[in-house]
């Protein structure tokens, strides 16, 4: 077994799992707007829905329409997804653990929409002068997270190759 599949079936699975954990344990602890003060005034737990995309977005659009669309899109992001991660190097571990985070957040909200035909958040900050900042989940961290490092490790490799490949100094 590649090293690259151990840390992207690791990362998969264990952020699908934190997920759906995390989504089962609000839905069968909190009711629809209940909240848990974590850190009074910065950081609640609620219990909310999403049908949209993210910050809401979409969320007026008709049902019929938006859902096939959000399912549709998931099932393209999974199969690009599984494209990066075929094109990596057998012992390419960090960008495999990355598109594992990124493939195991994707097939979280995946889950819920087929479930709900939304997805369950509940994360919730407060940020200066009263802004709270969207509702959102685990898995939506795990696909942020998983993205930033992938693009970080491709900058980095970028930075590599660009080294390798310019000239030597020219001495005085």
């Amino acid at each position: 077994m590649p090293p690259k599949f151990k840390a992207f079936a690791a990362a998969s699975g264990i952020s699908l799992a934190l997920d759906l954990l995390s989504k089962w344990w609000i839905t069968a602890n909190l009711g629809y707007a209940d909240r848990i003060t974590v850190i009074d005034g910065f950081f609640y737990i609620t219990h909310v829905r999403n049908p949209g995309a993210a910050f809401g977005m979409f969320t007026s659009t008709s049902a019929d329409v938006r859902l096939p669309f959000f399912i549709g899109v998931s099932l393209v992001a999974l199969a690009i997804i599984a494209n990066f991660y075929r094109r990596l190097a057998p012992g390419d571990r960090h960008a495999a653990l990355t598109l594992g985070l990124i493939l195991g957040g994707a097939l979280g909200n995946l889950i819920d929409r087929i479930r709900y035909g939304e997805v369950v958040d509940f994360l919730h900050f407060r940020l200066w002068t009263g802004y709270s900042w969207p509702d959102f989940n685990l898995a939506d961290s795990f696909i942020v997270v998983g993205v930033a490092l992938l693009l970080l490790d491709l900058l980095a490799a970028e930075g590599e190759g660009r080294s390798e490949s310019d000239p030597p100094p020219r001495e005085a």
